[in-house]
């Protein structure tokens, strides 16, 4: 299966972008000549990799029957300083409340979802280092 992304350009360096028919902005920062009219293309990696792995977990835990009362993936970057600038590290946390959250059954989820199920992170985990924790509150 193949996805088409339009990306139509409306004015200083905005983008209009149509992906599976959701329609979103992106820009740049105003220091660079953007507006901030939307978040930055390479930003949206980080998303990608937050809602496919928190993706992968959620349907692993739920097949185990793992249940919780919330469940969040956080994702932080570095990157580095020099053109092409590119994420260096990356780190995912998983967070979850809960009163009967199981360590060893939310481990093996991501753990599948890390070296298995999710593209995004095999794609990003080319170029970057890329970390963990669970964080159970």
């Amino acid at each position: 299966m193949s996805y088409i992304t339009r990306a139509v350009h409306k004015d200083d360096l905005s983008f209009e972008m149509d992906l599976q028919g959701h329609t979103f902005m992106v820009d740049s920062d105003e220091k660079f000549g953007g507006q901030d009219r939307g978040p930055r293309p390479k930003a949206l990696l980080l998303s990608g990799l937050a809602g496919c792995t928190g993706m992968d977990v959620a349907s692993i835990l739920g097949k185990m029957k793992m249940a919780y009362d919330s469940f969040a993936v956080e994702v932080e970057a570095e990157q580095n300083d020099e053109h092409p600038i590119v994420y260096t590290r990356i780190h995912v946390k998983y967070v979850f409340t809960g009163d009967s959250i199981d360590r060893d059954k939310v481990q093996k989820a991501i753990d599948l979802s890390q070296t298995k199920y999710c593209g995004v992170y095999a794609m990003l985990s080319k170029t970057a280092t890329i970390s963990s924790e669970i964080v159970v509150q």
